[in-house]
């Protein structure tokens, strides 16, 4: 499965289209106060109460393909967490996914930033073996997908084979995705931390997330997935034309500099859409990554 997505998204050019003027954009009170209807099962991997996440698992029967959620929210504890991605999540299981919605510490949360939001993120992935088995989920179909700083997060998590053994981040046989998908993806922390918008609170936060003060230049080695390249699996990088967050020229930046390690990449950004349209499953977004998303689980093609 993994050869043919390789080959498939390989052979993906880069898609970047415009639009002149810019439309209303949904905020993230917008995405919270959409309805739905939950029914996830939530599951401990850690005694902390942030360490869990929400399994949802499609009415189909057989081996379900698996994507793993990462919310964003700025790494940062005061905005929302998982509840983020619940509609996005709702809407690719009506798909025939299983989706494992992961919550994580985050910085302002007691263990959070370094090393253990990322320590969270591969205990709570890595925590699906132990459950696949029993919920039918074909681990041979599993995709990392991420908004914004999940976004980030999800690329690091495929990453985690490159990091180095002496790294508090270094795991033994992590689980690792077929694909990744990254929507408005923070991907190149660098990057962002210089080029980028205030919005999450300006290089601040990302030397904050990284420990930069205590480890300079270093503390991005294990921590940013464009230092991880090549991931050796296939990635979609999306970006909105309209982001306040992470504007297209960073998220298109990443998705070349991958393409140049030798990763198959499809890198598109959408016209219209601004940061929060992406984790709109009713957006104009969804109507373009729908059939992108489920051909990387072997699913049919919705109307």
């Amino acid at each position: 499965m993994r050869s043919k997505v390789l080959a498939a998204l390989a052979a993906l050019a880069v898609a970047t289209t415009a639009q002149a003027e810019p439309p209303h954009l949904l905020t993230f009170k917008d995405i919270l106060a959409m309805p739905h209807a939950g029914g996830g099962r939530k599951i401990a991997y850690g005694a902390d109460p942030s360490q869990y996440g929400e399994l949802y698992l499609p009415k189909s029967k057989g081996a379900h393909p698996l994507i793993v959620m990462i919310h964003g929210g700025c790494w940062r504890a005061d905005l929302p967490g998982l509840e983020l991605q619940q509609p996005l999540t709702e809407a690719l299981v009506s798909h025939g996914w299983a989706v494992w919605n992961l919550e994580y510490r985050r910085i302002g949360h007691a263990g959070g930033a370094y090393p253990g939001t990322f320590q969270d993120v591969a205990i709570g992935i890595d925590a699906v073996r132990g459950f696949a088995k029993a919920t039918h989920i074909d681990l041979q179909r599993v995709v990392f997908m991420g908004h914004s700083a999940g976004g980030h997060l999800a690329a690091w998590a495929a990453g985690r084979p490159h990091i180095a053994q002496a790294s508090p981040l270094w795991t033994k046989d992590p689980l690792t995705p077929h694909a990744v998908v990254t929507l408005a993806g923070l991907n190149d922390l660098e990057n962002y931390r210089d080029k980028g918008t205030d919005a999450c609170g300006g290089p601040t936060t990302v030397e904050s997330l990284v420990d930069a003060k205590a480890r300079g230049e270093a503390a991005y080695a294990d921590t940013s997935p464009a230092r991880l390249l090549p991931l050796d699996r296939g990635q979609i990088v999306v970006s909105a034309e309209h982001d306040h967050v992470i504007g297209p020229p960073l998220g298109e930046a990443y998705g070349s500099k991958a393409i140049k390690a030798g990763d198959p990449v499809q890198v598109i950004t959408i016209a219209g859409a601004g940061h929060f349209e992406l984790i709109d499953p009713g957006s104009v977004a969804w109507k373009t990554l729908f059939p992108l998303v489920d051909a990387l689980g072997g699913l049919p093609a919705k109307p």
